[in-house]
């Protein structure tokens, strides 16, 4: 399994989502948009990833990219099924989804930025829309906190 990250604006979102992404054996990250990486252009740790990382930007594979829809439509050349987290028209809770071992390998898991979410652009690039239900008021989750509920149950569905 990989992930991709699009617009997330918070360094600690993403560190957050690393540290997950290594414990649960993600195969790599493709930051998109306005998504901090680990180093910055001078090639030196990003203090507010790696505080939150503690070192998993060291584990798990990553690389930044200009256009995300262009990496999606490369993913989907190579087979892998795109899901986006996201509350939009059509999504369905993600505990329906129950891939096998090699669907699981080929799952590309997109998140997006934690005001405006995922465009209609890259929703509409997508396979399938997983959405987490709630019950509350808000409605809403954190991104790295919707990330790993997801990641994680894809996972655990395996054992």
């Amino acid at each position: 399994m990989i992930a991709i990250l699009h617009n997330i604006r918070s360094a600690h979102n993403v560190g957050s989502i690393f540290r997950t992404a290594d414990a649960v054996g993600i195969e790599k990250l493709y930051l998109g948009g306005i998504t901090p990486a680990p180093l910055d252009k001078y090639k030196q740790p990003v203090a507010k990833i790696t505080k939150v990382s503690l070192g998993a930007e060291d584990n798990v594979d990553w690389e930044s990219r200009k256009s995300i829809v262009e990496t999606m439509v490369n993913l989907k050349k190579q087979e892998y099924q795109l899901l986006a987290i996201e509350q939009a028209a059509g999504s369905v809770p993600y505990h329906q989804l129950q891939p096998s071992p090699a669907e699981l390998a080929k799952i590309a898991l997109i998140v997006g930025n934690e005001v405006d979410g995922l465009s209609a652009e890259i929703l509409a690039e997508t396979d399938k829309i997983l959405e987490i239900p709630m019950q509350g008021q808000k409605e809403s989750l954190n991104v790295s906190v919707a990330f790993g509920i997801v990641v994680f149950a894809l996972r655990d569905h395996q054992k």
